[in-house]
């Protein structure tokens, strides 16, 4: 009993060293946040000191300015600004949950049930983790061409429901489920449904909120590409686009077009990151 003290004595850092870690930590903290600390001032700062060179970190003579100039090009826009805004969380919502439950629900049989086939459909899956979109964006635009989906929200979400990576890492987090929970739950009589919606997918929680933060920022920041051309079903990522594309003079407004596009996922990551390292924190087991 003493020797393990006196081990955990040695084994315990000083104080100075804990100091050093933080103030490492702190440093790099600081230093990754500097570009979201110079966005967030340029959307305050006025054109003579969006021109300044060198240019300054922080904003001297704060204005409103950009946003109200912002406001002003959104109410003399063809379509109402409110429509892009609908478009834009109606493709990243159904988007995100729709891949969340398809990737979880395909995830749970190649993890859990051993049938025959599985390894090679599972290589299959690691291999299209290979091809980026953009060697993929032909054959989707023949695919949606074919089912008539081109032009419509279903071209944009319905590739989004097979992204590869969340199927990878579900079935990654469920393989790491004890077999005898499984088991002991099915002799308790829980059909496979069952298990599914309330043991498994709790315990995969870390996946999940992973996978929404990864699609919400891809969905979030869709302009519909080649598969929108309708106006009224444009995405605000698309009408930002053309705001900032007015030239020097929408300067300031294009610093306010970046806070607002980039505001939502980070409260949303701010948020699930929470949750993702207590989750972490607390759910780990071992068979």
């Amino acid at each position: 009993m003493k020797l393990s003290l006196r081990l955990e004595k040695k084994l315990n850092r000083s104080w100075q060293v804990d100091l050093l870690l933080f103030l490492l930590l702190g440093l790099f903290g600081a230093f990754m946040a500097l570009p979201l600390i110079y966005v967030i001032n340029n959307a305050f700062k006025p054109l003579d000191e969006l021109f300044v060179f060198p240019p300054t970190l922080f904003v001297r003579n704060a204005t409103l300015d950009n946003f109200l100039d912002l406001f002003q090009v959104m109410k003399s826009s063809w379509v109402p600004f409110s429509r892009y805004i609908f478009n834009t969380f109606f493709i990243t919502a159904v988007g995100t949950a729709g891949h969340i439950l398809l990737a979880s629900a395909a995830a749970y049989p190649l993890a859990k049930i051993k049938f025959r086939g599985h390894k090679v459909l599972f290589t299959l899956i690691v291999l299209s983790l290979m091809f980026s979109p953009h060697v993929t964006a032909i054959p989707n635009y023949m695919i949606m061409s074919v089912l008539g989906w081109i032009d419509s929200y279903q071209a944009v979400i319905v590739p989004a429901f097979a992204y590869p990576l969340g199927l990878y890492l579900m079935k990654q987090f469920m393989e790491q489920i004890p077999d005898a929970l499984l088991e002991a739950a099915k002799i308790d009589g829980a059909s496979e449904y069952r298990i599914f919606w309330r043991i498994v997918m709790p315990l995969v929680k870390p996946a999940w909120l992973t996978l929404l933060i990864l699609m919400m920022q891809i969905l979030w920041g869709t302009d519909g590409g080649s598969f929108i051309y309708s106006e009224q079903l444009k995405t605000m990522h698309y009408a930002m686009g053309q705001i900032v594309q007015g030239g020097i003079a929408r300067a300031g407004v294009g610093a306010a077009v970046a806070v607002i596009i980039m505001t939502v996922p980070i409260v949303t990551f701010i948020l699930s990151q929470s949750n993702v390292i207590h989750t972490m924190a607390s759910s780990g087991m071992k068979d």
